[in-house]
């Protein structure tokens, strides 16, 4: 698609709408004169070349990548009009959007007649989650992952709510039997369930923890901000699918958190929470006698923490959503192919003899390390570290990241490296465009390169 084409329609049909109302003259205050305009543009666009090439395979490090094309247009073309979605005053039309968007993401779980709205950042999804669940088990605690988005820690001491680390076991996941231990305690109210983590791409077995919930009086959380997209993927007859287990159990939880500025291929921020049971609206009652004009209007700021809030973002969603629907053969088959891309890699790092799988990706995000000798942590952290640097440098560079992994991980799962130290860091790359499906051969032969210049080995 020409997006240059549709950003100017956007742009023209704007210029029609404003059109359509009584003439004005802007006011002289806020005129700046070309050639002023000219000179700081080219100065910002100069620092905007400092960025990393996230639309390009080459990048194979954070969860970062630009949105779709219909995003773009649809925020471009919202933006200029600048509704806030807080009161339905404030941006009748998008105001709309998000209550189909909303819907459409809560179908994509299994929640019926569900609540909820966008939100800024997955973290701010997460805070609203543990809000509500703290008003509903009140003085009891939050149990998570050692695995799970530190978000969830920093939000409990926001709320004042104890939090409690839970092991996982050597694929990154919730210890199931390590939870219920916990649980006996009795302290616990709430537990966060992350479909997706961010640093390996772990699925916690959301449904073997369900059926846990009856006899301890627990709500399930999950947070899905990174890998909830992952759900179009579920039972799917085909190398790329996911175990359906996990997924089909989010609908039966208690709220989910879903970013979609992530898979949803959004700019930032769009995240999104929901919950199952609409009657939570009741711990957001307020009353605000100058927002709340068109009293019989639906105004989502009465069921929100946030108050202003980018209608732009809604309108983005919903386009996207009318070309890439969040259905496995819509969107579905943007992040299968991420998922191919991930599968290939590992295979290919499985054989290869100058990189090392830290372990099998369960999602698209593919963790590894350089072979050095000896296999300690120390060098591998080093060499890890030299990766990161030197690859980004040169005609040809390729752009990685890095995870910290304690070394009883790393040892656990690999138990001929030495523990020389607390803690290593090792290459983790998020395949999230579907590009990468292509690309591959070309990205590993780029990584194996690298490494073999960091260790010495070819």
């Amino acid at each position: 698609m020409d997006l240059s084409k549709w950003m100017t329609r956007a742009i023209e049909e704007n210029a029609k709408w404003q059109d359509s109302f009584a003439p004005f003259s802007p006011h002289s205050s806020m005129e700046v004169e070309d050639d002023a305009f000219s000179d700081v543009f080219q100065d910002f666009t100069k620092r905007l070349g400092k960025n990393y090439p996230f639309f390009h395979p080459s990048y194979a490090g954070h969860m970062v990548r630009p949105p779709h094309f219909a995003a773009t247009v649809g925020y471009l073309a919202t933006m200029l009009i600048n509704p806030n979605n807080h009161a339905f005053d404030g941006g009748p039309a998008t105001v709309e959007m998000e209550k189909e968007v909303v819907a459409r993401l809560s179908a994509m779980f299994g929640f019926d007649a569900s609540l909820g709205h966008l939100t800024t950042s997955g973290t701010i999804a997460n805070l609203e989650a543990l809000y509500v669940a703290r008003e509903l088990r009140p003085g009891r605690g939050v149990a998570f992952s050692e695995e799970a988005h530190f978000t969830h820690s920093r939000m409990c001491r926001v709320l004042g709510l104890e939090g409690h680390t839970v092991s996982a076991d050597r694929r990154g996941r919730m210890d199931v039997e390590a939870l219920e231990k916990l649980l006996r305690t009795q302290q616990i109210g709430t537990v966060v369930l992350t479909a997706g983590t961010t640093g390996l791409g772990a699925v916690d077995p959301i449904h073997e923890v369900l059926a846990l919930r009856e006899r301890y009086d627990i709500r399930i959380h999950v947070d899905a901000a990174y890998g909830g997209f992952f759900t179009l993927l579920k039972g799917l007859d085909n190398a790329e699918a996911v175990p359906p287990e996990p997924w089909l159990a989010v609908s039966q939880c208690d709220s989910v958190v879903v970013d979609p500025h992530k898979h949803g291929l959004q700019p930032y921020g769009c995240g999104a929470v929901l919950f199952n049971d609409p009657d939570v609206d009741r711990f957001y009652a307020h009353d605000s006698p100058y927002t709340y004009c068109a009293a019989a209007e639906f105004n989502p700021g009465e069921t929100s923490l946030e108050c202003s809030r980018s209608g732009a973002a809604a309108a983005a969603l919903w386009l996207t959503f009318q070309v890439l629907p969040p259905t496995p053969s819509g969107l579905g088959r943007v992040l299968a192919a991420g998922r191919r891309a991930a599968l290939d890699w590992s295979a290919r790092i499985a054989s290869s003899e100058v990189l090392e799988l830290y372990q099998e990706p369960e999602l698209d995000i593919v963790t590894y390390f350089p072979v050095v000798r000896p296999a300690s942590m120390k060098l591998i952290d080093q060499t890890s570290a030299r990766m990161l640097e030197n690859g980004a440098k040169g005609t040809d560079p390729v752009f990685l990241s890095t995870l910290k992994v304690p070394s009883g991980a790393l040892t656990g799962r690999h138990s001929g490296v030495v523990a020389d130290a607390s803690e290593a860091r090792i290459i983790r790359s998020v395949l999230m465009k579907p590009e990468f499906e292509h690309f591959i051969p070309r990205l590993h032969d780029r990584v194996e390169t690298l490494a073999s210049s960091q260790t010495g080995f070819s």
